[in-house]
């Protein structure tokens, strides 16, 4: 059977309200903005499992243009939602919600939604009105889905972050649940935006996750070595990938995201954003006590 594809919100409740009555389980929401991917296919795959054969499994398929500043890509992101709803049909989904901007956003809709403190670093510092758009589109897509679960993938670790924060803050009852990250077999990590790359910029790209891995590697040899020396040694990497230029790249303590200058003691993220010249990547690696190095 064809999967189900609604784009209207009164359509997309009363869907999952009759579906509820029948399959009275979990609601998995996997939020994306299409061009899907194996990174997005594992995150849906993640999303049955939780659901199990009586739930459902909702995609959301929206390029968001809150969260997109001026002079980003928002015209030149991928959209593709036929070859999008044949992979989430194969990896098990229910529903694809896919709304048009008149279906999210009233034409003079004046709310925000601000996070104050995980989303001032980082990506934040660089994307200003990136994480109010972000809050904003995951509120109404939990208000309008009110899934039990929710799935977003680790690649973007602040985001990961920033939604747990939202969810915890607002009382929200949804259980967040990372995905972990997958990746070319270069080690690129996948992304809708890695079509925007040329074919040297392609080439290069895999060195900023070595980079990132040498960083781990050092601090592994030398657990004592001050954050300021490794992170000198992984921008010295990224800085010989010839064709982008790095946005920014920060050691951050793996919880609250704030930059570490002691001896690592705790979990922590080494985060990198590069600019390419038509897409900006980003990455990152998690190590430290306790951490999973895998």
């Amino acid at each position: 059977m064809p999967i189900t594809v609604l784009s209207k919100v009164s359509e997309t409740r009363m869907h999952l309200s009759a579906r509820r009555q029948e399959k009275p389980r979990n609601v998995v929401l996997v939020p994306t903005m299409g061009a899907l991917h194996e990174g997005h296919a594992q995150l849906i795959r993640q999303a049955r499992e939780l659901a199990g054969d009586e739930g459902t499994v909702v995609v959301s398929i929206f390029v968001n243009p809150t969260q997109f500043g001026p002079n980003e890509d928002l015209d030149r992101y991928p959209r593709s939602l036929d070859r999008d709803s044949e992979v989430c049909q194969d990896c098990g989904a229910d529903l694809i919600f896919a709304p048009g901007s008149a279906d999210m956003y009233a034409p003079d809709h004046s709310f925000d939604a601000r996070e104050t403190g995980l989303s001032m670093g980082l990506c934040g510092a660089s994307r200003s009105g990136h994480f109010p758009g972000v809050c904003l589109v995951v509120l109404k897509l939990f208000n309008i889905v009110h899934p039990t679960h929710a799935v977003f993938g680790k690649k973007d670790y602040q985001q990961l972050a920033v939604i747990r924060r939202l969810v915890r803050d607002l009382n929200v009852p949804v259980e967040i649940v990372g995905g972990e990250t997958v990746r070319e077999e270069d080690g690129l990590a996948m992304s809708s935006r890695n079509a925007n790359l040329t074919d040297a910029e392609r080439r290069d790209a895999p060195g900023i996750q070595e980079a990132l891995q040498a960083g781990r590697a050092r601090w592994e040899k030398l657990p004592d070595i001050a954050p300021g020396l490794l992170i000198r040694l992984v921008r010295s990497r990224l800085e010989q990938i010839s064709s982008g230029e790095i946005d920014y790249l920060e050691l951050v303590d793996g919880e609250t995201l704030h930059s570490v200058h002691g001896v690592i003691e705790k979990p922590v993220v080494m985060a990198t954003a590069m600019f390419f010249s038509k897409a900006r990547l980003i990455d990152n690696i998690e190590f430290g006590p306790k951490a999973q190095t895998g």
